[in-house]
């Protein structure tokens, strides 16, 4: 008994320092996850540094400028030239971040699902894919806003516009005879495609045409059609749900 309440308070110990050091492995600080960042956005795009660098040193010399100008003595400007000049150069690679993840992701599957789930505000952007293509996995996006509705094909083959007749069909069931614009988005590099990267801005700066109120209404029946399209999928093929008949046995507890 003696033993082992001396090895135990070396045990409690250890496990301690473990649990912290594990602690610190999963959670790294804010300046090493820049850090991070910068390494792999400079490795991927090798004009980083040098925007980050005239930003920072631009930022100065127009601080030193203006303050010579002015106050007749160049130490205020450098101050307020560094920073602001970091504040340009974090800006920049938050730029730069964003479009190396969106190289990254370039040609896979869902790229465009995850360059639309980035738009902050403006547009409803469902989780799931509005129409895929079992055998090719090929897939067509969908988002709702004031600007109507977004139907996001990922390339620009006939099997990927025939997912989106499909999805501009069942979108206009739903809707009926409003006038709500149907907008039909190709993410590529060929001529009249929207890059990757440039998904997000160009859906953001489309008119808006729709109040909140209609847009809210839009949003309603697109729920409502997701809704529909669920229940069909967890329905086994083969069974009519309308014809179905229940149990009367399995009811009696038989």
């Amino acid at each position: 008994m003696a033993r082992q309440n001396e090895t135990s308070p070396e045990k409690d110990t250890t496990r301690r320092g473990r649990k912290k050091k594990s602690d610190g492995e999963k959670k790294p600080g804010r300046l090493k996850q820049m850090l991070e960042v910068y390494k792999y956005t400079a490795k991927t795009d090798r004009s980083t540094t040098p925007l980050m660098l005239l930003g920072l040193l631009g930022s100065v010399a127009v601080g030193v400028l203006l303050t010579v100008l002015i106050f007749d003595s160049p130490w205020y400007g450098v101050f307020l030239g560094l920073a602001v000049g970091v504040l340009v150069a974090m800006l920049i690679l938050a730029r730069k971040a964003e479009r190396a993840a969106f190289a990254r992701i370039k040609g896979e599957p869902g790229a465009a699902l995850a360059a639309m789930q980035s738009i902050r505000r403006g547009w409803n952007v469902s989780e799931e894919p509005a129409q895929v293509d079992p055998r090719s996995q090929k897939m067509v996006f969908r988002a709702a806003g004031r600007a109507g509705i977004a139907i996001v094909a990922e390339d620009s083959t006939s099997l990927s516009m025939k997912l989106v007749d499909k999805e501009r069909k069942a979108v206009r069931r739903v809707l009926g005879q409003e006038t709500v614009p149907v907008h039909t988005v190709v993410v590529g590099d060929g001529e009249d495609e929207v890059a990757l990267h440039k998904l997000p801005s160009h859906l953001t700066r489309m008119k808006k045409v729709l109040t909140k109120d209609e847009s809210a209404q839009v949003n309603k029946r697109l729920h409502a059609l997701e809704v529909q399209r669920s229940i069909r999928q967890s329905i086994p093929k083969g069974i009519d749900p309308n014809r179905a008949r229940p149990n009367r046995k399995a009811m009696r507890g038989r």
